[in-house]
C-alpha cells in the first residue's frame, strides 16, 4: 500500500520547533515548503534539502509579503493539504507595564497578525479543493497565564479564540485546530527559563512524535484545543 505524499506549508521554519518539524517531514517524503526571517538560515536549508521542498525568506507580519510568497507557492504547487502556523516571538521577560510599545506590537503583528496573513492568503484556495487542516500553534500560555509574558499570553489566547472561530467558517471537509506543542527546550524557552529549559526535551524527538499526530488530525477535531502527545 503506498503511502500518502502530503504538501505541508509550515512558517517559521528556521529555528526550534518549526525547523524540527521540517527535517522529520522531508524524512518522511512529504512535499515541505516552509518561511523564515533569517536569509542565512533559509540558505541553509535550501542546501541541505534541495529535493522536494521550497524556502523562501518571508516576513508573516508583512501582508505584501506573505502574499507574494502564497502566490509563488500556489503557482507551483497548489493548496497546501496542511498549512502550520507555527512561527512565532516571545516577548523579554518583563511585567506588561515595563515593555516597550513596538515590542508588544511586534508580538502580536508575528504571533496573531502573521497567522490571520497565512490564513486569508492560502485557505480560499483550501477551501476551492474541498480539504486542508489548519493547524496554529497555541502554547500552555494560550490557556494559563504566567507574569513577565502579558504579550505572548495575549498573542496565544487570541489564537485560541481565532482557530475556533476559522472552524466555524470553514466548508465541511476543512479543519482548523490549535496546537499546544507543549514545553520544549527551545531558543524562546531559553529567554524565559534560561538554564532550566535544558531540563525538557529537544525539538528533534519531538518532531518523531508529534509529525505524525499532527497528520492524524481530522475532522473530529475540527475547533479543538489540542495539546501535544
Amino acid at each position: 500500500m503506498s503511502k500518502t505524499i502530503y504538501t505541508i506549508v509550515i512558517t517559521g521554519v528556521t529555528k526550534g520547533l518549526g525547523r524540527a518539524l521540517a527535517e522529520q517531514y522531508i524524512k518522511l517524503g512529504h512535499l515541505v515548503i516552509g518561511c523564515g526571517r533569517n536569509v542565512n538560515s533559509i540558505e541553509s536549508l535550501s542546501n541541505s534539502y534541495p529535493e522536494n521542498t521550497d524556502f523562501q525568506v518571508v516576513d508573516i507580519s508583512d501582508q505584501k509579503q506573505v502574499c507574494f510568497w502564497a502566490k509563488d507557492v500556489l503557482n507551483k504547487f497548489g493548496a497546501p493539504d496542511f498549512l502550520l502556523n507555527n512561527a512565532g516571538i516571545i516577548n523579554k521577560n518583563a511585567a506588561l507595564w515595563d515593555v516597550p510599545e513596538q515590542e508588544f506590537s511586534d508580538v502580536i503583528n508575528i504571533n496573531v497578525k502573521g497567522v490571520y496573513n497565512t490564513i486569508k492568503e492560502f485557505v480560499p484556495n483550501m477551501i476551492r479543493i474541498g480539504k486542508g487542516t489548519v493547524v496554529n500553534f497555541s502554547s500552555g500560555w494560550g490557556r494559563s497565564a504566567s507574569p513577565e509574558v502579558a504579550p505572548y499570553c495575549t498573542s496565544k489566547w487570541a489564537i485560541e479564540g481565532l482557530s475556533k472561530s476559522l472552524a466555524q467558517d470553514l466548508p465541511e471537509g476543512m479543519v482548523s485546530v490549535a496546537l499546544n506543542p507543549g514545553v520544549i527546550d527551545t531558543n524562546m524557552l531559553r529567554s524565559c527559563w534560561d538554564a532550566n529549559a535544558a531540563m525538557y526535551e529537544k525539538p528533534e524527538s519531538w518532531a518523531k512524535r508529534v509529525a505524525p499526530f499532527i497528520l492524524n488530525i481530522s475532522q473530529k477535531d475540527n475547533g479543538a484545543s489540542l495539546t501535544a502527545p
